[in-house]
């Protein structure tokens, strides 16, 4: 059997630096900070009421959502809940931490007051009769939720083009993809849209998107958060998850969805941090303010097939994690090639399973027939895009009888072969890092039509959801295209359940790193960037 991490390699980075813009070419941009804690003083001394701040985001959502379409559904009590926040101003009430904070939710979470379509025709105009508990608990908060945001249909596809209404595009270039499935909530985020969202993550559906669009992108560990209410795709696998502008925002909003919940028997009892409160201002730093941390920069994914300038943007993250006090050295995981076909047969396999209940009768847009088995497939004929169909037929027959042992029973083999080699780079390591993607976003239609190519960009992240650990990707760099700079996520990587510690790692390196800024074109006038 192979072993599971190579001898580290120590690393020196120097001569690699980040690729970053200058805003200005004469000032700093100054760190990312924390638009929810911003709003709060600015609600709670009355410098702003949240219908004014409703109506800001409202008003920008409405000006480029045409060039955009990251949203299925626009919400219309907006401006009636900001009301009521006020009231509770005026009164002296108690508010929640994320009161009067617009969120956008991924279409396939569940809220009872809006549509919740998973981008599929087959649910088209379906309006759950409850809210999923990460909503439920975001309201109970004070969040206000602004829409449902675009996706690829049942979360399966990696560029939002395969939705089954609209195609989203990237506010850091038009004709570019946001990344998928989650590109609506990513590209809501990155265009001020929104001040957080939520999106799902079965093999990198958040971290991807958060590359490409140059947000702060949090994949949870398995059963952090409840998944009642998020629309199964491959259930031993998803994830809800977060973005925010910032690393303060995302750990913010992962404490309010996150806990034990009796309707999800896979949701973790462990006791939920307050993930920001141990977070220290830039200023306060000491010069290593990450001293001794281990970090391991997985070597199998700044190999062959990755984009140079993207490897770049790597090393020059591990170089700046060096700057910080971090001893970096290289780390090899045999399995980690292994990752994607297995987690393309598993994930296909249950999706089988779990999108069985679109028929037309007990779920989904029912079309008219003579006879039963007419129905259902006239149904899903009619109501499923190609990409689902053609998973649901891969998963069918990788668990058909004469298949199971050569399919599905290896994939779940190799599974365990992974959750072992990160298990054994975790001992040695305090964080492993990596790439969030091979490539920064690809055009528009460049890979639609080469599905083979467009599941080999999934390999930097599924291997994370087959061994259910956390990871957190941020913005690092930009890589130079034709037209404009497009922005570099880094993932970091932890043992399960240490969001904690991985925020905490985040939010430093967000903090200190200098003259990037990553607020699009798209509004960077408005924002006076």
């Amino acid at each position: 059997m192979l072993s599971s991490v190579q001898t580290p390699r120590l690393l020196r980075f120097q001569s690699f630096t980040l690729k970053c813009l200058h805003t200005h070419p004469t000032t700093t941009p100054p760190p990312p900070h924390s638009q929810i804690l911003t709003i709060r003083k600015s609600l709670l001394s009355r410098e702003i009421s949240a219908v004014d701040l409703a109506g800001t985001f409202l008003n920008r959502l409405r000006n480029t959502e045409p060039q955009l379409k990251s949203f299925l559904y626009v919400s219309d009590v907006v401006l009636k809940e900001a009301e009521e926040i006020d009231r509770k101003i005026a009164e002296n009430e108690e508010l929640g931490p994320l009161a009067g904070v617009l969120v956008g939710v991924k279409d396939n979470i569940c809220t009872s007051d809006m549509p919740s379509t998973a981008g599929s025709k087959i649910l088209e105009n379906y309006r759950p009769p409850f809210d999923a508990t990460a909503v439920g608990k975001m309201k109970k908060c004070g969040a206000i939720v602004i829409g449902k945001t675009n996706m690829d249909e049942f979360g399966m596809g990696s560029t939002t083009e395969g939705s089954g209404y609209q195609v989203t595009a990237n506010p850091w270039d038009l004709s570019r993809v946001p990344g998928g499935s989650s590109g609506g909530s990513a590209a809501a985020v990155s265009a001020r849209q929104c001040m957080v969202s939520l999106g799902s993550d079965t093999g990198g559906s958040v971290r991807q998107p958060a590359s490409f669009c140059g947000v702060v992108g949090l994949k949870p560990t398995y059963g952090r958060v409840s998944r009642y209410g998020l629309v199964a795709y491959a259930s031993s696998l998803d994830v809800i998850g977060c973005f925010g502008s910032s690393v303060t925002d995302a750990a913010i909003l992962l404490h309010a969805i996150s806990g034990h919940d009796k309707f999800d028997a896979t949701s973790s009892k462990k006791e939920v941090p307050d993930f920001a409160s141990q977070f220290t201002a830039r200023d306060h730093l000491d010069s290593k303010p990450l001293k001794g941390l281990r970090v391991g920069l997985i070597r199998d994914t700044i190999e062959d097939g990755v984009d140079p300038d993207v490897i770049s943007s790597i090393r020059g993250a591990a170089s700046h994690l060096e700057e910080l006090g971090c001893t970096v050295t290289e780390v090899s995981l045999p399995s980690f090639s292994l990752g994607l076909p297995a987690y393309y047969i598993l994930a296909s396999s249950e999706s089988s399973s779990n999108l069985s209940r679109y028929d037309g009768v007990r779920y989904g847009k029912q079309v008219f027939a003579d006879e039963l088995n007419s129905l259902y497939g006239e149904s899903r004929a009619g109501g499923l895009g190609a990409e689902v169909k053609m998973r649901i037929l891969m998963g069918t027959y990788a668990l058909s009888a004469g298949y199971y042992d050569a399919y599905y029973k290896r994939a779940q083999q190799v599974r365990t072969l992974v959750r072992e080699s990160f298990r054994a780079a975790l001992d040695e390591n305090d964080i492993l890092i990596s790439p969030a993607a091979p490539s920064a976003a690809y055009k528009i239609g460049e890979k639609k039509n080469d599905p083979l190519s467009m599941y080999a960009g999934d390999i930097m992240t599924v291997n994370v959801n087959l061994a259910g650990l956390p990871a957190l990707v941020l913005p690092c760099g930009f890589v130079d295209s034709s037209s404009v700079a497009l922005p570099v996520g880094v993932q970091m990587i932890s043992a399960a359940f240490e969001e904690e510690k991985l925020l905490k790692v985040g939010h430093i390196f967000e903090q200190t790193l200098q003259g990037c800024s990553f607020i699009p074109p798209l509004v960077a006038d408005e924002l006076g960037c």
